[in-house]
């Protein structure tokens, strides 16, 4: 796929947009009404993702939607009622415009929609069903064939599919870092660099991200460096770090001011961060502070966490990782591009 794509919640204002392509995408006797789409978006509009091209960031040329359902099954009390807490997701839809399809945007879709999810800790089960020829698209983002549904809508026979989820860690405060730590990080530089900020760029995320052509991850689209004026060490290369969106971290101790970098959104909320993975040997250079509990993370069966930083200058935190883990998140705001 060499489309880049941009994945945001429906809004109110856009579900004329979305109906317009479930019109085009389902035959009248499967097709949703204008009513239920209002209400699927009012009940659960962080279940109702949209997928944009980053050429065109207000245009909406596919979707995903969903309500919740207590139950383990699909019925069609459990597809037609929202019931708010509930752990099984119902998924109604997943479509993209005609002119869109056959470049792995459905896919791609498919998977910020799970991944998403999964970032829910009370989320454990997508429900959804389909069509047989649409047996192997659901397959392939690890959906498991139920056999016939029970559900009667359409001319066509309907077949059940499920995927459990796998939920993410919860968000994490760091509770502590050894005296001296956090000034030597924050010092300032007197010398001068190139490096651009994000906040300096004018197409954001957009403009520092391309698309994977075979499996439709964003990554990284320039060298990832030191943000620190005079430094600019470069920290990871072009390509190699995942964009991913998920809860962010408290890694700054609490009341105390930021020199160079910029504040992390305060959990529960998001933030974006390079994903970057197996193991350390993915970075030009790096460097971690020591093993840190977290103050959610009390429990000693609960890996510690460790704050990346310059190997160079020492600037930081600039993302983080769990001891001995394969995962290691750079916060977007956080680093330089060049």
């Amino acid at each position: 796929m060499n489309v880049d794509l941009i994945f945001n919640n429906v809004t109110a204002d856009q579900v004329k947009n979305a109906i317009e392509i479930e019109v085009q995408c389902f035959p009248p006797d499967e097709a949703a009404s204008l009513d239920q789409f209002i209400s699927r978006q009012h009940q659960a509009p962080d279940l109702f993702l949209g997928v944009y091209l980053a050429s065109e960031p207000h245009r909406l040329i596919g979707y995903a939607c969903s309500t919740l359902s207590p139950s383990s099954t699909l019925t069609h009390d459990s597809m037609s009622t929202h019931v708010p807490g509930s752990s099984s997701v119902c998924l109604h839809a997943v479509t993209v415009l005609p002119e869109y399809r056959r470049k792995g945007i459905a896919s791609a879709l498919m998977r910020e929609y799970i991944s998403r999810l999964e970032r829910v800790e009370s989320y454990k089960t997508i429900l959804l069903i389909t069509h047989d020829h649409l047996r192997s698209f659901y397959e392939g983002v690890e959906f498991q064939w139920l056999g016939k549904s029970s559900v009667e809508h359409g001319s066509q026979p309907w077949f059940e599919m499920r995927r459990e989820l796998h939920p993410q860690p919860s968000s994490t405060q760091v509770q502590s870092l050894p005296p001296g730590v956090w000034e030597a990080l924050q010092r300032p530089s007197g010398q001068q660099s190139n490096v651009r900020k994000l906040a300096d760029i004018a197409g954001g995320l957009a403009e520092v991200t391309s698309q994977n052509s075979n499996d439709g991850d964003r990554l990284n689209k320039f060298d990832l460096t030191c943000p620190r004026d005079g430094c600019g060490s470069i920290i990871l290369k072009s390509g190699v770090g995942k964009l991913v969106e998920r809860v962010s971290l408290e890694l700054d101790p609490p009341n105390q001011p930021l020199n160079l970098l910029p504040a992390l959104p305060s959990p529960p909320d998001t933030a974006q961060w390079w994903l970057v993975t197996p193991s350390p040997m993915a970075f030009e250079n790096i460097g971690f502070t020591r093993p840190v509990q977290s103050a959610n993370r009390s429990n000693a069966s609960v890996k510690k966490l460790k704050l990346l930083i310059c190997a160079e200058c020492d600037l930081g935190p600039l993302g983080w990782s769990e001891e001995d883990g394969s995962e290691f998140w750079l916060a977007c705001d956080r680093v330089g591009y060049v």
